[in-house]
């Protein structure tokens, strides 16, 4: 069982992924307005994963809900002191979270696999070869 770590630019907040595979973290690029605006970047990069491969080791994580612009709540969590974000989960994710790529210690280990709201993509920013993209996130 691979296990990951990762925390805050700080180090305030650090914690342990423990996956049955890497093939178990889903990481995909979103070009969504709100990625973009939590980001403050051209788009954001997460891995779903199952809620119970995610523990907290230290700190403790603020948590900030919002309506993600459809409607949906959206629960994000990051670090009080240096504002990392660090995951994030809405009403429809069930048993999964949202892991931020840069919160990761390597996060090169766990490589995105795909593109979602491509429509949204800035039109500087390429298509990434080898990867699945999708227009919306339902298509």
């Amino acid at each position: 069982m691979p296990t990951y770590n990762g925390g805050c630019y700080c180090s305030n907040i650090r914690y342990e992924l423990n996956l049955d595979s890497p093939e178990q973290a889903r990481m995909s690029i979103c070009h969504c307005t709100n990625c973009k605006k939590f980001t403050a970047s051209a788009f954001g990069i997460t891995a779903k994963i199952p809620k119970s491969a995610f523990h907290l080791t230290k700190g403790q994580t603020v948590h900030h809900v919002g309506d993600n612009g459809s409607g949906t709540q959206l629960t994000r969590e990051f670090c009080g002191a240096c504002g990392s974000g660090i995951l994030e989960y809405g009403a429809h994710a069930g048993d999964s979270i949202y892991l931020f790529y840069g919160s990761l210690d390597e996060p090169d280990a766990l490589p995105p696999k795909g593109e979602f709201f491509c429509k949204e993509r800035a039109g500087w920013l390429p298509e990434i070869p080898g990867l699945f993209h999708k227009r919306e996130i339902k298509e």
